[in-house]
């Protein structure tokens, strides 16, 4: 007999730790070597609403005892290995990140690492007994790719930028190459150059276009290690074509090899940059309040509770409250609105976003480090790091293909010459272009890429997809369940029909809201806000007495007025006219909350309230369809009636009513065993464990809630449901540039190794192809930073 129990590797392992998977497994050995257990598996990938599956014998332990026991062993891993995440600098191709990747894990403690080349940052796991993140910094440093600079040394250095040539550097000695070719190969063709004196231009080609390559590997030579990478292989055909007197094309291939890296740097520096700009939206400055007067302040010196001046057309520097003015900002830069959004006493304003015409002070919450933008920008590099599905895939076939390769080769240069089939040179020549034609570029650049530009896009447009997994995950969905209240509907009752006898609506309201004024109920305050609407003058009224679950009771001009269900009146012994009781039948059975009012002898009528679904809800159910989403299904804690009615009025093809969150999580199961794949959406807070049981959990109003960025996969800044249909179609455009990329760089490869092989294609003609496919792909992936929807 045994039990059994799951746990969220979220909970088990703090700390962003449940993301590594090394972390999973060494949490599942440990766990299943204690007293009782019987097993020990993982459910789904860790990172990803991961958790662990515990089997038990409840006689030799209790399912307390087992929590408490994977708790312990939890915490135990989180204060023993570490996770880091560090910038570095001007990881300049996929080989370079290899190498890197291979001198920190040669570092004493450090147990994985990870470098991200399009994102420009090292991901490494680290056992604290042994190292620290210090240690790895200074690693990174004698590795060549020192951390980057903090925030004030960033500001000195926009203060006295770099020259055109320091950005351009690579660029510019790439071009020198081509040059120096052009007058050698052109030199000795058409100006009768003498072959002696050509050999001097072209090895200033070979100096030039090379000497990033011979660079990298010295640094690697002097750190005690010989890097068998892409770098060395090109630079060994290189030699070797200069050897064999191939100097033309040795040449070619040095400048097309270090061209395309130059124009490599740009595409991902725009996709970067295209992040970067998130952290500059917030001035770096801001005037405080301070005795009447305004002072300049450095944005890092202002604290929660002062008083920041906005002046119109400014950049809002802090997240804040409105003190006094009126104004409408313009939010786009951080929630994606399209549309100004009002903003006066008492309303939230976030850093980044333009004050409007009005001046506006600003009353500081959050202080540098904790404001909204800091938190997405924050995320943002988090999510860069993170790599997709497809990405893992192509990294766990080099691993393979390579090794691979270089046996092959080794096999192509020296088997044919001993069998007589060709010549030593011949057979060097073509192993020579086999290391070209194998390499790679393309293969480990595309996804990386894609991933990269389609989090930028989604960041700039107000959607935050915390990583490669998510990203491509959304894309595959195939089911999205919503939230009802506050996600379908806009998450507050209004009133939406009234039934008036014959004084009519206006005496209905006037009655209702003078009474429904003194009371706390979210019924009441509906009334209320639209008596207002309608500028409506309330009357005085008595001493108010609640009667639970059944209404409220006063007085107005010396008759007595009961508002409330039917049962207040039938309690009461009141006799209600059968149009009445009709009237709230009709509401009920349209999923309406209803009031019945009664001024003396007068029934004035009922008023039916309900959650109003948001604007526009049932055209972003069509769009989702549109974008191949099979099954929309509503899940709420209401009840049927109320569920249905507004499930019919927005369109989904399913409501599950009734449900609490335990329940909610059970409908998720049941849409991931019918579906596969399936998206939750919902507040991020309430909904948080059926967001976590989800393929992808999806929360509104990113915008300030801490708890929705946390928790959630993805969150939409801006509370706009609509935004949901560019985030999955983004999603699935991404997914389809990195199924286009990764085919086609599996085909140059496979192409160029066969023509290589055959002799039909030559080391200049193999690094054309091979570096164009390569920049083929990053252009393909540079296309989503222009996705709209």
């Amino acid at each position: 007999m045994s039990e059994r129990v799951r746990m969220d590797l979220e909970v088990l392992l703090p700390g962003g730790m449940q993301g590594c998977d090394d972390c999973a497994r060494r949490l599942q050995k440990r766990i299943a070597g204690r007293d009782g257990i019987l097993e020990v598996h993982l459910v789904g990938e860790p990172g990803l609403a991961g958790r662990l599956c515990i089997h038990f014998d409840p006689r030799q332990t209790t399912l307390v005892e087992v929590r408490r026991s994977a708790q312990a062993v939890g915490v135990e891993l989180s204060e023993r290995y570490g996770h880091i995440t560090i910038p570095v600098e001007r990881i300049g191709a996929e080989d370079s990140g290899a190498r890197l990747e291979g001198g920190l894990r040669q570092v004493p403690g450090v147990l994985t690492a990870s470098v991200n080349m399009a994102a420009q940052a090292a991901t490494i796991e680290f056992d604290r007994e042994a190292t620290g993140p210090e240690t790895i910094r200074l690693a990174l440093d004698e590795l060549g790719a020192a951390p980057s600079r903090d925030e004030r040394a960033l500001r000195d250095e926009e203060e006295a930028p770099e020259s055109w040539y320091q950005r351009n550097r690579e660029l510019v000695w790439s071009l020198v190459a081509g040059a120096m070719l052009v007058v050698a190969w052109g030199g000795g063709r058409w100006l009768g150059l003498a072959p002696g004196l050509a050999i001097a231009p072209f090895v200033a080609s070979y100096a030039f276009g090379g000497f990033d390559l011979v660079r990298h590997w010295v640094a690697s030579l002097r750190a005690g290690r010989v890097s068998f990478d892409i770098d060395l292989l090109m630079l060994l055909a290189a030699v070797g074509a200069a050897v064999l007197g191939a100097w033309a094309e040795g040449a070619f291939l040095l400048f097309l090899f270090s061209f395309a890296h130059a124009l490599e740097h740009y595409a991902l520096g725009r996709a970067r940059n295209a992040i970067k700009a998130l952290g500059t939206l917030a001035p770096r400055r801001a005037l405080i309040l301070r005795a009447g007067a305004t002072v300049d302040t450095a944005i890092e010196d202002v604290r929660p509770g002062d008083v920041v001046v906005v002046r119109s057309g400014d950049r809002i520097p802090v997240d804040g409250e409105v003190a006094s003015g009126n104004s409408s900002v313009d939010q786009a830069p951080v929630t994606g609105e399209s549309v100004p959004v009002d903003k006066g006493p008492g309303d939230t304003v976030y850093a980044g976003t333009v004050n409007g015409e009005g001046v506006l002070n600003v009353t500081t919450t959050l202080a540098v480090g904790d404001r909204t933008l800091d938190r997405v920008v924050k995320m943002v590099a988090e999510a860069q790091t993170q790599k997709a599905p497809t990405q893992r895939f192509t990294e766990r076939f080099e691993r393979i293909f390579v090794p691979a390769v270089l046996v092959t080769d080794l096999l192509l240069i020296f088997l044919p010459p001993l069998l007589g089939i060709w010549d030593l040179s011949t057979s060097f020549y073509r192993g020579m272009a086999l290391l070209v034609a194998a390499s790679p570029c393309a293969l480990a650049l595309g996804t990386p890429a894609a991933v990269l530009a389609a989090i930028a896009q989604a960041a700039r447009s107000g959607v935050l997809i915390k990583g490669g997994a998510h990203l491509e995950h959304l894309g595959m969905v195939k089911a999205i369940a919503f939230d009802k209240t506050g996600t379908l509907t806009e998450g507050r009752p209004e009133v939406v029909e009234m039934g008036a006898t014959e004084p009519g609506e206006d005496e209905l309201l006037r009655v209702a809201a003078a009474v429904e004024q003194h009371s706390q109920h979210p019924l009441g305050a509906a009334v209320v806000r639209a008596a207002e609407a309608r500028k409506l003058s309330l009357p005085a009224v008595g001493v108010v007495e609640s009667v639970t679950a059944r209404g409220i009771r006063s007085t107005i001009e010396g008759a007595p007025v009961a508002i409330g269900n039917l049962r207040l009146f039938r309690d009461a012994e009141v006799p209600v006219p059968e149009s009445i009781g009709q009237s709230v039948a009709d509401m009920q059975e349209r999923g309406r909350s209803t009031m019945v009012v009664r001024h003396g002898e007068r029934w004035l009528g009922v008023i039916g309230i309900a959650d109003k679904p948001r604007p526009g809800v049932r055209a972003v159910l069509e769009e989702l369809r549109r974008l191949g989403i099979g099954r929309l299904v509503m899940l709420t804690g209401d009840n049927a009636g109320v569920g249905a009615a507004v499930g019919r009025e927005v369109g989904v093809d399913d409501v599950r009513a009734g449900l609490l969150p335990e329940d909610k999580v059970t409908a998720i199961q049941e849409l991931l065993t019918e579906h596969g794949m399936v998206a939750m959406i919902g507040d991020g807070v309430n909904d948080a464990p059926a967001l976590a049981n989800a393929t992808v959990g999806i929360a509104m109003g990113g915008a300030g809630t801490a708890v929705a960025l946390e928790t959630a996969d993805v969150a939409l800044m801006a509370d706009d449901l609509g935004r949901l249909p560019f985030a999955v179609g983004l999603s699935r455009q991404a997914r389809a540039v990195i199924r286009q990329n990764l085919w086609l760089s599996m085909g140059v490869i496979a192409g160029l190794v066969i023509a290589t092989v055959a002799g039909g294609v030559g080391i200049g003609a193999a690094v054309l192809v091979h570096e164009g496919s390569t920049l083929v792909v990053l252009a393909n992936a540079l296309r989503l930073l222009r996705y709209s929807g």
